[in-house]
């Protein structure tokens, strides 16, 4: 009985756990849902509730249609484009590294403008979530937690991917509003131009760091049959060196 009720946790036959809850992180009756939703005490995945707020879907019909087209395509996806950098960049860098992030163009409230971010540690995103939570983005408080969600292909309108969706917005799998390929090559690549940017001021300390035990080396005299401190004392010059 045991294995049986494991081997159906968080799927469709499960009555007592909400599917949606585990597989989406989120469920469109919320509070209301007459099944469980478990909430992850540690994940590597953490949800930023409603975040991103989407010119164009805000002025959407039910059907998805446009009511009003005063942003052009172009500009759309520059504004998400700098929303997304914004967000990945300020969270890896003081949170941790981020395997994945995505965003949700879905409409319903319980999706719309949700923001994933996968860390590769899960103690990157615990602290992400307790400090996210006392911090606000664009006039309004973060609503962060931690998410069951770890694979977003399960997560994933698959009729979506595939441009077949017939539920619009009001999909309840995800619709992820891709970013464009510059800016997935500027922040996904292993040594991203925004790394080397930042690192150029550490640098420049390392470099003083030299200068200042180089300093120390030739103001001090060393025995010179103290090869042991000598040799300690250059190999950290060689190595600090190295490293810039």
């Amino acid at each position: 009985m045991a294995e049986y009720l494991a081997s159906i946790f968080g799927t469709e036959k499960d009555k007592v756990n909400c599917s949606f809850y585990f597989k989406i992180g989120a469920c469109r009756h919320g509070d209301r849902c007459s099944r469980i939703h478990n909430k992850p005490t540690f994940s590597q995945t953490c949800l930023l509730q409603n975040l991103y707020v989407n010119p164009q879907n805000s002025a959407k019909s039910a059907d998805g249609s446009h009511l009003v087209a005063n942003v052009s395509d172009e500009e759309m996806q520059e504004h998400y484009d700098n929303f997304f950098e914004d967000v990945f960049v300020e969270c890896e860098d003081k949170y941790g590294e981020i395997e994945e992030m995505n965003v949700c163009d879905n409409l319903g409230d319980h999706l719309v403008g949700n923001v994933y971010i996968k860390f590769r540690r899960e103690e990157d995103a615990e602290r992400a979530v307790n400090d996210l939570n006392n911090r606000w983005f664009g006039g309004r408080p973060v609503y962060a937690e931690l998410s069951p969600v770890t694979d977003f292909r399960e997560a994933c309108c698959r009729q979506y991917e595939m441009g077949e969706c017939t539920r619009s917005g009001f999909c309840n799998f995800m619709h992820l509003k891709p970013i464009s390929r510059e800016l997935r090559r500027y922040l996904y690549s292993q040594d991203p131009g925004r790394r080397i940017v930042k690192d150029e001021k550490t640098k420049a300390e390392m470099g003083d760091l030299v200068s200042m035990l180089h300093s120390v080396k030739d103001r001090f005299s060393i025995d010179p049959y103290d090869h042991v401190n000598l040799t300690k004392l250059n190999k950290i010059c060689s190595y600090i060196a190295y490293c810039r």
